[in-house]
Formats: C-alpha cells, sequence, structure tokens
C-alpha cells in the first residue's frame, strides 16, 4: 500500500536537478505519490510514514535504459562469453528452450534485482521470441506485478500481438509500465514496416546499432524517428551521432558488456562531441550484474582512459564523476523520454528515490558524495528504495512477500536448463 504522506528526513540530498543542486540536510516530503516538497525542517504533522535518513544520501532512484530482462532466468551463464558466442548459446540455444513461466521468472528476478540494488526504471528490451499471448502476458505479468517502474520495448513477436498490448494493457502513458518497440533493422521492407507500426501505434522505439551508417540507412528509408533509444554505437561512421542528436534520438551505452563481449568501445568520448548526453544499461545478466553502480564504474574508467590512451579524440573532455552520475539518473530519464517525471528530486515529479547509507568501512569518510556513489558503493549500501511513492526496500531488506518461492523456481530452471530436461 502507498502512505499518503512519506517523509524522508535529515538525508544529504543529491537532486541531480541543477535548479536545487545538492542540499547538506534536507528533508524529502512526498504526498500522493509525488514529491511535493525538499527543504530542512519539513512539518511531519499528518505523516503516515517516516523514514529517518540521517547519515545518508538521498537521490533519485537509478535508470537502466536497456536490459534483456528475461536473461536473468540465465543469469552469469555467460559471463566468458563473447558476443557471437552469446548469440549462439543464448539466444539460439537456451532460449528456445524458456517456456511463459520461465519467462515470467526471469523478468520478475530482474525486476527484483533491479530494485534491490536501487534501480528503480529499466528499459526491458524484450528480444525473446512471442509465440504465443501466454508468453507476452507472462512477460508483462511481472513487470505490472513488480513495482518497478520500466518501458516494455516490445519485439520479436507479430504485429498483432503488439497492437493487443498496446490496446489492452498499455495504453497509458503516464502509467508505472508503458510501451516501446523494439524496431531492430532488418531488410528495408521490415525497416520501413516497424517505423510504420511504431507511428500506428504512437511508440517510441529501441534498437541495437554498431559499426557502420545504421542512422543514416533509418534516415534513407524515411523511419528516423524522434524519441528513438540507439544501444551500443559503437564504432560508427564520422557524423552518426550527429544525426542521432539532430533526430531527436537518444544513445544508451552498457559499458560492462561492450567491453567484455567485444561490442567496441564505449563511445563516451564520441557522444561528449556530438553533445549527446547518454543513459547506462546493464544489457544482458547472462554476463553482467545488474546494478548500476558496476556501470557507473565501467563507463568512468573507460572514458577516462579512452581518451588519456589515445583510443578516443584527445581533445574530448574527461569523464567526471558527476557527468556519471547524471548518465545514471537524469541522463537516463531523458534517454527514455521520462524526465517530465523521473530522474530527478524535483516537487512534482514522482516519488522515485534511494537512501544510500554511508557508514560501511569500505565507503566511510564521505569526502564527496558524487564521488562516494561512483566510486565506493555497492548494491549493499542500498537501505531504501522508494518507487511511485511506495516503500519496496527498507532497512536493506527487499520487501516482497513472494521472494523465497521465487529463488526457489529459479534454482528449478537452473537444474533444468543444466541437465538438459524438457518444461514439465
Amino acid at each position: 500500500m502507498t502512505p499518503t504522506r512519506l517523509l524522508v528526513t535529515g538525508g544529504r540530498v543529491l537532486t541531480m536537478d541543477p535548479a536545487l543542486g545538492e542540499l547538506p540536510t534536507a528533508d524529502v516530503l512526498v504526498e500522493g505519490g509525488r514529491i511535493s516538497e525538499i527543504r530542512p525542517a519539513i512539518d511531519a504533522d499528518g505523516v503516515h510514514e517516516r523514514i529517518d535518513a540521517h547519515g545518508c544520501l538521498v537521490l533519485p532512484g537509478f535508470i537502466d535504459t536497456h536490459r534483456h530482462m528475461w536473461q536473468a532466468a540465465l543469469r552469469g551463464s555467460g559471463a566468458d562469453q563473447t558476443l557471437a558466442q552469446y548469440f549462439t548459446t543464448v539466444l539460439h540455444t537456451q532460449a528456445p528452450r524458456l517456456t511463459a513461466d520461465d519467462l515470467n521468472l526471469g523478468n520478475l528476478l530482474s525486476a527484483l534485482g533491479a530494485l534491490d540494488a536501487g534501480v528503480t526504471t529499466v528499459q526491458d528490451v524484450s528480444n525473446v521470441a512471442k509465440p504465443t499471448e501466454e508468453h507476452t502476458d507472462a512477460l508483462l505479468d511481472a513487470l505490472t506485478g513488480s513495482g518497478l517502474r520500466s518501458v516494455f520495448a516490445y519485439g520479436h513477436g507479430t504485429a498483432g500481438d503488439a497492437r493487443r498490448v498496446r490496446s489492452r494493457r498499455l495504453h497509458t502513458k503516464d502509467a508505472l509500465v508503458t510501451m516501446a518497440l523494439n524496431a531492430e533493422a532488418g531488410s528495408d521492407d521490415a525497416t520501413r514496416r516497424n517505423g510504420a507500426l511504431a507511428d500506428e501505434l504512437d511508440l517510441p522505439t529501441a534498437l541495437h546499432v554498431r559499426g557502420g551508417s545504421p542512422v543514416s540507412r533509418l534516415r534513407r528509408l524515411g523511419v528516423l524517428r524522434p524519441g528513438t533509444v540507439f544501444i551500443h554505437g559503437t564504432g560508427m561512421a564520422a557524423g552518426e551521432l550527429e544525426l542521432v542528436r539532430d533526430s531527436g534520438g537518444a544513445l544508451s551505452i552498457a559499458p560492462a558488456i561492450e567491453m567484455t563481449m567485444g561490442h567496441g568501445l564505449p563511445p563516451f568520448a564520441a557522444a561528449a562531441t556530438a553533445g549527446l548526453r547518454p543513459g547506462l544499461s546493464v544489457d544482458v545478466e547472462v554476463a553482467a550484474p545488474s546494478d548500476m553502480f558496476t556501470q557507473m564504474r565501467a563507463a568512468l574508467q573507460v572514458g577516462r582512459f579512452a581518451v588519456l590512451q589515445g583510443h578516443a579524440d584527445p581533445a574530448a573532455p574527461l569523464l567526471t564523476a558527476r557527468q556519471v552520475l547524471e548518465f545514471a539518473t537524469i541522463g537516463g530519464a531523458e534517454t527514455l523520454g521520462l524526465a517530465d517525471r523521473t530522474g530527478s528530486l524535483t516537487p512534482g515529479k514522482q516519488a522515485d528515490l534511494i537512501v544510500l547509507r554511508t557508514d560501511r568501512p569500505g565507503v566511510a569518510p564521505v569526502y564527496d558524495p558524487v564521488a562516494a556513489v561512483v566510486s565506493a558503493m555497492d548494491r549493499a549500501d542500498v537501505d531504501t528504495v522508494i518507487v511511485d511513492g511506495r516503500i519496496l526496500k527498507r532497512a536493506g531488506r527487499l520487501l516482497h512477500a513472494g521472494l523465497p518461492g521465487l529463488l526457489a523456481r529459479a534454482e528449478e530452471l537452473r537444474a533444468r536448463m543444466t541437465d538438459g530436461r524438457p518444461a514439465g
């Protein structure tokens, strides 16, 4: 149940709102699921729920702009895989063995793993085959039941099923779960059909791009649409990222996966040169952890390394910890077109916020709170998670009644996938 009035007291508040900045000590008042006030010493009269954040950092929840959530059912099984091996093993061999119930398990496990790590919004780029409506609904039921804010980027199904989801399940633009279209580029005709379907359903699109001139191709085909999230963007020809910017598109970078699987150099310097502020993403949980601390550190490390060691434009500015935290919060919200409702602690926005402890020996003392989040913290420091005004994690404990049963289902699936038994 969502408390009508919720007060988070006494924390050091990193609003990620340039107009509000950082407040050394302040309270955050939430009313009806929205942030109504941020200032010191707010009157607590009439508050239904109170969270003590003294000695803690309070900031907007992290935003993951691209994750294939169903793959949490196979979590960690492909840590040593290259991209080619991932295609062969995960997408072409393991995925067809998963039932609708398995897909529900994967999406729910991924959603809860995100929340546990302080990730309050995820774009689920749903790149698993949807042979029946049951499979689609199993994925969606997991999202809607988790409490996570999410964008369900429908893919690998049929146009008819996408129309059904849009008209019957995800038709409200300001709902907790909204819809996009995973419009991967195929033949020219297929690419035009994807664009036409996105126009018909009034949906933003997301697609993976690497190398060459894929953005120019979309422009040539007449389907370069504003609001498109371009994923990876590694190794593309000169001018492609500028075309993303000029078209009203956005960039999602998955630095950990791009380095370990071989996508190419994460294009942080190129994005800065093109005037793009990217979002960060986990991508695949078969090979990467599902927290944003990992992604922020990978981004800071590879972004600076590339410039300092001559692998990127040496004139590009060096990434800073603050920029990386922006990528993981307000930048992610901008990438997904959700900056009007989340990504910063701003009065009037939805109350998606996290409380991070600073009293562990691996974190204290905190000289610079932004640097502490980016360089020192991990999911163990996530004390409280609130989405849409609802408390989903408190005092370090995820509040999901069905968690033991979910973990048991995950272990049963692991055993079946390992020994090759069919579902049943």
